[in-house]
């Protein structure tokens, strides 16, 4: 899997925190291991780092940590 071949990864509610996605599309195994990806700067919210483990995520975005991207789609 690319960055230009996202997965998409289903969410239940209007939007899902950054760690939670993480953790959800299998990308960090724990909240601890999100954390660091997230403060090391190895993690890409639509395509700009972002440091910030509760930024809220929506329909539409797209998280990519090394190599691997997943686009957030509603679950309905």
């Amino acid at each position: 899997m690319s960055s230009t071949d996202p997965q998409d990864l289903p969410i239940r509610d209007d939007m899902i925190r950054l760690g939670q996605a993480l953790k959800l599309a299998s990308l960090a195994e724990d909240g601890i291991e999100a954390k660091e990806l997230i403060e090391n700067g190895l993690v890409k919210v639509n395509g700009d780092i972002e440091e910030r483990r509760g930024r809220q995520l929506h329909a539409g975005d797209t998280i990519e940590v090394n190599g691997e991207a997943v686009r957030i789609v509603s679950g309905e």
